[in-house]
């Protein structure tokens, strides 16, 4: 009787530690999950170690690491598993409603002076979507449909609330590979465009010194969002859920009134949103939904996408200075700025301007295409919507 209880015991052990064991990460692991927790940790790195977008490379890399812990299937922890807590904050993306709060918060915390005191800095921030149309063909060329072709441009926009916003819209199964893609390019920017810089342009236009814009008054900063929404949004209506958050939250800043709403929103809700997108995002990654042929195609297009749009700001205000008086130049060095990743590109417009005269700030006159690349991505987007939704 002891010796038949002790043997049922005994099954009864072996049966439960063998079922946790096929419960364990162990168990259910394969290599492309240790690929993606190993980009899950370079990501991470690149964000402490070397000071690249830390704000949006840490949550996507912590991200990737949730998202690739091994688990068997059913166990509704999984971000694509319905009901599942993961899955609940993955709405935001896949809904398209984090996107519009991001914008409220940039437009918060955005001033639009720069731009508003020098009109035609907006050129450089329309020439550079040429990488998001050139994108767009290009993956027709390839083979890709022509919903998935605008998600890949968008890419080029490097904007990515932009990039997951319409993605969301045009075709969702690609959300997680695009928004790695344009995060991904966003915290490289200090490494793509300088090279491109240097490329398009020669000494001498590196040293053009801008004069500063004109005052602009409180009046102008007042009246600036809400004619900037009616003329965008008239033109592109299915841009709107992104134009009128963000000339909403600048609105919210200028008016002189809002200033608890302004600090809420370009703060706060700024911050928390962020973490939601950025983890849920690189949750979104799991290996073996995006490790693909198609996302090295996305990868690859959206650096073709990111390189035209730098590129074309450039050269477009080599254009322009072929039609400016001498003491009205424009330094081509604040053309990569025309991309939407703000105030990153800015900043290194600046930063390459400073390498060839020290006294040269090109900060604020570099933010004039940086917002203006802001509003165009976003109607860059409301035109493939358009078309395409």
């Amino acid at each position: 009787m002891i010796l038949l209880e002790s043997n049922s015991l005994g099954n009864f052990l072996s049966e439960s530690l063998s079922t946790f064991w096929q419960f364990t990460g162990f168990y259910n692991c394969e290599w492309t999950n240790l690929v993606m927790l190993l980009v899950g940790i370079f990501f991470i790195y690149l964000a402490i170690k070397r000071n690249f977008e830390p704000l949006l490379l840490v949550p996507i890399g912590f991200g990737m690491l949730i998202g690739n812990i091994p688990f068997q299937e059913g166990m509704d922890i999984g971000i694509y598993e319905p009901g599942s807590v993961l899955n609940i904050l993955y709405n935001g993306v896949q809904n398209g409603w984090y996107p519009p709060l991001i914008f409220l918060g940039i437009g918060a915390m955005t001033d639009f002076s720069a731009l508003l005191s020098n009109p035609k800095l907006m050129i450089i921030g329309a020439c550079a979507q040429f990488g998001i149309f050139g994108a767009y063909m290009l993956s027709l060329l390839l083979g890709f449909d022509p919903l998935s072709a605008g998600c890949v441009a968008i890419i080029g926009g490097a904007d990515g609330p932009t990039a997951i916003f319409l993605t969301s819209k045009l075709n969702p199964n690609l959300l997680g590979a695009v928004a790695v893609s344009a995060y991904s390019y966003m915290a490289l920017i200090p490494l793509i465009q300088p090279p491109l810089m240097r490329l398009f342009t020669t000494k001498k236009e590196r040293l053009i010194k801008m004069k500063t814009g004109r005052a602009v008054t409180q009046n102008e900063k007042i009246i600036f969002p809400i004619v900037g929404l009616i003329l965008t949004c008239f033109v592109v209506p299915s841009g709107l859920p992104l134009l009128g958050m963000l000339f909403f939250g600048n609105l919210l800043r200028e008016s002189g009134v809002t200033t608890r709403l302004a600090k809420t929103a370009s703060n706060a809700m700024t911050d928390i949103v962020t973490i939601l997108l950025g983890l849920t995002v690189g949750a979104s990654t799991q290996a073996d939904k995006f490790l693909t042929p198609d996302t090295i195609k996305i990868f690859a297009l959206g650096f073709i996408a990111f390189i035209i749009a730098s590129s074309a700001g450039v050269l477009s205000v080599k254009l322009m200075n072929l039609f400016l008086p001498k003491n009205k130049k424009v330094n081509p060095l604040i053309g990569n700025a025309g991309v939407s990743a703000v105030p990153m590109a800015a900043r290194i417009s600046n930063n390459v301007g400073l390498e060839y005269d020290p006294a040269n700030y090109l900060l604020m006159h570099a933010m004039g295409p940086n917002v203006a690349g802001v509003i165009g991505s976003a109607v860059a987007a409301g035109v493939l919507l358009s078309f395409l939704g």
